[in-house]
C-alpha cells in the first residue's frame, strides 16, 4: 500500500509558477506509474500529466503541454509537478495519484490518491 502526501500549491499571479510535490510512503514507490489530476467543484477529475515508473515516459493534457512538467525522484519517493505560465483557468484542486497503468489519463486506473492541494491563479 502507498500513502501519498502532497505539498506546495497556493496563490500566484497569472504568468507565475508553482511546484507541487507528492511524497509517498513505502518502499515500492518506484513500481508505480504516477499521475496528476485536477478537479473543480462539480466537475469530473481532469487528467493533467503522468509519468512512467522509471521516468522514461511523460504524458500531458493538451491544456498544460509546454507549461507544466512532471518529474519524479525515486530515491526520494517523490513526484513533482512544475507549473509555469499559470493561467486563471488553472485554478482548482490538484491531486497526485499512483497506479499500475503507464500513461493513463483515466482517474479510474489509479489506485492511490493524495489529499489534494489548492492552486489559485489570480488575474
Amino acid at each position: 500500500q502507498v500513502q501519498l502526501v502532497q505539498s506546495g500549491g497556493g496563490l500566484v499571479q497569472a504568468g507565475g509558477s508553482l511546484r507541487l510535490s507528492c511524497s509517498a510512503s513505502g518502499r515500492t514507490f518506484s513500481s508505480y506509474h504516477m499521475g496528476w489530476f485536477r478537479q473543480a467543484p462539480g466537475k469530473e477529475r481532469e487528467f493533467v500529466a503522468a509519468i512512467s515508473w522509471g521516468a522514461a515516459s511523460t504524458y500531458y493534457a493538451d491544456s498544460v503541454k509546454g507549461r507544466f512538467t512532471i518529474s519524479r525522484d525515486n530515491a526520494k519517493n517523490t513526484v513533482y509537478l512544475q507549473m509555469n505560465s499559470l493561467k486563471p483557468e488553472d485554478t482548482t484542486v490538484y491531486y497526485c495519484a499512483a497506479g499500475y497503468y503507464r500513461g493513463s489519463s483515466s482517474a479510474n486506473q489509479y489506485t492511490y490518491w493524495g489529499q489534494g492541494t489548492q492552486v489559485t491563479v489570480s488575474s
